[in-house]
Order: C-alpha cells, then structure tokens, then sequence
C-alpha cells in the first residue's frame, strides 16, 4: 500500500502544546497584577499629597519647630465682686415678689346663681338655677330684697350633684333682686335681677 504514512506525535511534542497555554496564561495573571497594583501605587501617591497626609519630614520639622507653649505664671484672685459695667446712673428696678400660692383662690362665692329670664309679666316663672361647690345635700333658701334688707321668700331648694334649680314667681313691678342662702352655713350667692312688669 503506497499511502502517506501517518505520524503520531511524541510524547514530549504533545505535553510541550499542553503546557504552554498554561504559562501564557500565568504571566498574562502576573502582568495584570503588576499593572494594576502601580495603579493603585501612584493613585495613592497622589491622593495623600492632595490631602496633606504625606509630607516631607523637612516639611514637617519645620512647621513644629516654630510652635512653642506659653503657660502664664499664677497669680492670686481678687476676693472682692468686681462691680457690673452699666451704662447709666438709674438704679435697676427690684425684682417683683412673688404672689404665687400653693392653695388656689377661693371663689368669691361658692354658690353661683343664674335667672333664665332678665324681664316676665308678674306671677310669670322665672326660673332660677347654679351651682354649689362642695354643697351636695344642702338647703337653699331663696331670698327676695324689700325695704333695704334680704327677706325669706317661701321657696326651698335641696343641691344635688353640686347643682340645683327652681323657680319663683313674684308680682312686686319693677326690678326684683334675688338669691339663695344655705340655711345651714349662712353661705349666700350672688344675686340676680328680674324685671317684673
């Protein structure tokens, strides 16, 4: 048979194509290393210069050689008030005194009175009605004024809850004045006028 002849390659042909792929690839790894590591070399290089973190140590040797530190010697403190600077004569005004008190203000009255009618026709209601702090179970006794002087009218009223409500009727023309009593205590509201016409 006059054919080619095929030749297998040694051994030593075929491991020499095998490796060298390999090494190629291994200095193409060392060459990016070192290219990359004197990048970040010189960006850091320029970067603490421009902030001032890397300096020379002639630089640095002179800036604090020039400094020094100046403590003054003790001395002793006057014990007298040194008087506050003003800018007139006028003596400042006394601070106000307190009229603060830890118990709250009384009331005027502890019993408040109010008419649901100013004017009504005589023997018309007028109905009366308030409240009486700390008087739950008290009796009222409305009052009419006449001739100069407070005079029981003939209506009662009993306080419930710290309130209470009735009503009168009276024929004397004009203005009427009245208000309630605490026939216990002698405690009196304020009073109320109605104009009967």
């Amino acid at each position: 048979m006059g054919g080619v002849s095929e030749q297998l390659p040694d051994e030593a042909d075929r491991r020499e194509r095998r490796d060298l792929p390999v090494l190629w690839g291994l200095l193409a790894l060392v060459a990016t290393a070192v290219i990359v590591g004197g990048v970040l070399a010189v960006g850091a290089a320029v970067a603490s210069k421009a902030t001032g973190l890397a300096g020379s140590d002639a630089s640095t040797a002179d800036a604090t050689g020039n400094e020094t530190l100046y403590l003054p010697e003790p001395s002793e403190t006057s014990t007298e008030p040194v008087p506050y600077i003003t800018l007139s004569d006028v003596p400042e005004p006394a601070p106000p005194t307190s009229t603060f008190s830890d118990k709250p203000a009384e009331p005027e009255t502890k019993i408040t009175l109010v008419s649901g009618q100013t004017a009504v026709g005589a023997m018309e209601p007028i109905d009366l009605s308030g409240t009486y702090v700390g008087g739950d179970g008290a009796v009222l006794r409305v009052q009419q004024f006449q001739s100069g002087a407070w005079a029981d009218f003939p209506v009662t009223v009993p306080v419930n809850g710290g309130s209470f409500s009735t009503y009168v009727q009276a024929s004397a023309l004009g203005e009427n004045r009245f208000r309630v009593l605490d026939t216990d205590t002698g405690e009196a509201s304020n009073e109320i006028r109605v104009t009967i016409s």
